[in-house]
This record gives structure tokens, C-alpha cells and sequence, in this order.
């Protein structure tokens, strides 16, 4: 495998953020239906909080296909471990979610296993 360039190491990690934050908004939309009781599902496909993460998935999707050119899958699919990091702690500081000590103990596991794979 070549070396992996530093704009490609930074898609790998911009990515797993881009598709947390699309997670946050996706929760943040379910929210919303949830607040607003007997509103139509499909409602949910003019929520502009719900157009702005299929934005920012698409945006992501197409970068990932982008990194793919370059880097084989199984390399580039470790980084997407990133997303169990970080959507859980960007959930606890903006959803107000809670952490646990097990989650804290997980992510170091995750983050070390990513270490070891890129190794």
C-alpha cells in the first residue's frame, strides 16, 4: 500500500465527524416529531434539521468514495470505529445524553484498536 497523504488521513477523520454531526441532527429531528404529536411522518422530509444531515451524509458519502480511490476498505473502513466514539460524546455535551464509565473504558478500546490497525 502507498503512503497515505496527509489530505486523505484528514478525510478519514473528517468523515466519522461529519457523519456523528448527521447523527445529532437526525436525533434532533426525532425529537421534534416527538414534540409534535399526531404530525404526519412524512412531515419529517421538509424539517430543513433533516435536510441539513442528508446534506452533510451525501457530502460524506461522497468523500468516502473519493478516500476509496486511494486507500483499500479495509484500512479506510477502521477510521468509521471513530463514530462510536465520538456520536455518543457529542450526544452527551448536546443532547445532554449520559456517559458512563463502560462507554469511557470502550472508546479507549476503540481508539486503541485503531492505533493498532493503522500500525
Amino acid at each position: 500500500m502507498k503512503p497515505i497523504t496527509l489530505p486523505v488521513l484528514g478525510l478519514l477523520v473528517l468523515i466519522p465527524f461529519m457523519i456523528t454531526l448527521g447523527q445529532v441532527l437526525f436525533k434532533l429531528t426525532s425529537g421534534r416529531l416527538t414534540a409534535q404529536a399526531g404530525t404526519p411522518f412524512y412531515t419529517v422530509a421538509f424539517n430543513p434539521v433533516f435536510l441539513l444531515a442528508l446534506a452533510i451524509y451525501g457530502a460524506a458519502t461522497l468523500l468516502w468514495i473519493h478516500v476509496l480511490k486511494t486507500v483499500p476498505l479495509a484500512y479506510a473502513y477502521s477510521f468509521m470505529a471513530l463514530t462510536f466514539v465520538l456520536v455518543p460524546f457529542v450526544a452527551a455535551i448536546f443532547l445532554k445524553e449520559p456517559l458512563t464509565i463502560k462507554y469511557a473504558m470502550g472508546a479507549c478500546l476503540i481508539i486503541a484498536g485503531l492505533f493498532i490497525v493503522q500500525s
